[in-house]
């Protein structure tokens, strides 16, 4: 197995090889026509927030420099080039590609976990040509995707409150091992608490979370309670005893309670549920919908729980996987009260209800609506597969060649690029809260607190205003030059602290759910007017007949 492919299967570095043809086919032609070397500058962005939204989160930028660092072109690489390339390609072409690097290549960032807005570059990537060029595909898919989740994740953790706990179930809904390794992390930097993703948890530090399934409640019968077995007291001074007595004795206890027959629960989920408590006797949270939540799932809980209290242990709490969520949560947590009060557990009346079964963000906001007892909830399908919008679309455009501006026009006026090197501020007012994201021209003087800045739409409208700032924050910092790291990479805590952090920085309208309020992003009267002027100059005159 080659290198790069080594690299792509452990998650590792990414290759180079990693990148559509048309890239190569470019550098190619760059360097046949001598242009390989030329400075050039690329901007990362996108032109629309997801989800009908009107902010995103900006992740991805540690691979990104991950990929950067790992640059490297194997002999592998050439030879399987030479199988795709004409016959006729220069062997001084395959000695230029295997030998590029990016030891000549500036790359500038907002920080990762920061909020974000469209037409702002997330990263500025400045070098040679070729190398640069080689660089888009890569780059793109290690944003997209990151970026989409990381946003998606901050979505349902809004919708969900901040003091619900989030986990993301989605591995086996994912699209693909990298995909469901991605969607595991960037959920964390997003927003949610942990994963049941055990390899996200060995490379990433995710916290990984899971019980078991409705498989483990049904591979049990009612014949099978001698396989339960003893458990060791939360005293170790006491003797092992028989668990499955106590779980019998509870259950006659609490069925006049519950208002339940105590033979119509399921036995087989009884026994179930008793294996379960054994094995993991501090962990004990139990998938109650197997078979009835009401009449055999939550009874068969409670008993099992009391017992496991007898030796000293609390359980966790259960899960719901199907139903009425709202409704069933209200009646689980009245029983958890109900039993607190009976046998004086004070601990059960707050035992943790989790639910799962397909949530969406609309979901959590319909339960909200609703009224609910739920302390936790487990996503997979919606979060990770991102249902609501597949893609971000984030696009690579070159702005500079050789000191030379260069834009992009286009039919659609949305996909006309913003030219030149730039620098990007956040303006704040005096509440403490954004007001707008300003892009100068590199040339131009920074902004200053207190002054009058003109802020302009940065397409070609007349919508403008004037701002004085209170606070100002440069957004680009310099991640990678001469060869090296510049800045150290924040860890993912970091980067989920951030993103905690940026948004507190956003007033509320811009980030709900329904109608959010746009925020503006701008540009200074000097680049709108540098802009227009090179519109202008590119732009083909027509003629009417």
């Amino acid at each position: 197995m080659s290198k790069s492919a080594k690299n792509f299967c452990s998650y590792g570095p990414c290759s180079p090889m990693l990148t559509d043809l048309y890239q190569i086919t470019m550098v190619y032609g760059y360097w046949k026509s001598g242009k390989q070397n030329d400075k050039a500058t690329f901007d990362l962005f996108f032109r629309k927030n997801p989800f009908d939204g009107e902010f995103t989160i900006f992740a991805g930028l540690h691979e990104c420099l991950k990929y950067v660092e790992n640059f490297e072109i194997t002999d592998e690489d050439i030879a399987y080039l030479r199988n795709v390339f004409p016959k006729t390609t220069e062997e001084e072409f395959y000695t230029f590609f295997k030998q590029l690097n990016t030891s000549n290549v500036t790359i500038s960032s907002i920080k990762e976990g920061s909020v974000v807005f469209p037409r702002e570059p997330m990263i500025v990537v400045s070098g040679p040509l070729a190398v640069t060029q080689l660089m888009e595909t890569t780059l793109l898919n290690l944003v997209n995707y990151a970026s989409l989740v990381a946003t998606n994740a901050a979505r349902f953790r809004l919708a969900a409150g901040q003091d619900k706990t989030l986990l993301e179930f989605g591995l086996r809904r994912a699209q693909g091992p990298n995909g469901g390794l991605s969607a595991s992390k960037y959920a964390y930097v997003g927003g949610f608490d942990g994963t049941s993703n055990v390899m996200a948890g060995m490379l990433y530090g995710v916290p990984i979370k899971g019980t078991h399934a409705h498989s483990f409640v049904s591979s049990f019968n009612a014949s099978e309670e001698s396989v339960i077995g003893q458990l060791q007291p939360s005293d170790e001074t006491k003797p092992p005893q028989d668990f499955y007595p106590e779980v019998v004795k509870w259950l006659k206890e609490l069925a006049p309670l519950l208002k339940v027959v105590e033979s119509e629960t399921n036995v087989g989920e009884l026994v179930g549920f008793s294996a379960y408590a054994v094995a993991f006797p501090k962990k004990f949270l139990a998938l109650v919908d197997t078979y009835n939540v009401l009449r055999s799932g939550l009874p068969n809980f409670c008993a099992v729980a009391l017992a496991l209290n007898e030796f000293g242990y609390k359980a966790i709490g259960i899960r719901l996987d199907s139903g009425d969520l709202a409704y069933l949560s209200r009646e689980v947590r009245k029983i958890f009260k109900l039993v607190a009060d009976r046998f004086n557990v004070k601990w059960f009346a707050s035992a943790t209800i989790v639910a799962s079964n397909d949530i969406k963000e609309d979901t959590l906001l319909s339960l909200n609506q609703q009224g609910h007892s739920i302390d936790a909830f487990g996503i997979g399908t919606h979060l990770v597969t991102c249902q609501k919008q597949p893609a971000l679309g984030c696009v690579f455009k070159l702005i500079e060649i050789s000191g030379s501006p260069r834009m992009k026009l286009s039919e659609d006026v949305a996909k006309v690029s913003i030219p030149g090197e730039k620098n990007l501020y956040r303006l704040y007012g005096h509440d403490g809260k954004a007001l707008v994201d300003l892009m100068t021209r590199s040339t131009e003087d920074a902004p200053k607190v207190g002054s009058r800045i003109l802020c302009r739409h940065p397409v070609f409208e007349n919508k403008r205003a004037w701002v004085s700032p209170s606070r100002i924050e440069k957004l680009y910092k310099i991640y990678w030059k001469d060869g090296k790291l510049q800045e150290s990479v924040a860890s993912i805590e970091d980067c989920k602290s951030h993103v905690v952090h940026s948004l507190k920085n956003f007033r509320t309208d811009h980030l709900r759910s329904l109608n959010p309020t746009p925020y503006k992003v701008s540009i200074t009267d000097s680049l709108y007017v540098f802009m227009h002027n090179l519109w202008l100059d590119s732009a083909p005159i027509g003629e009417l007949s």
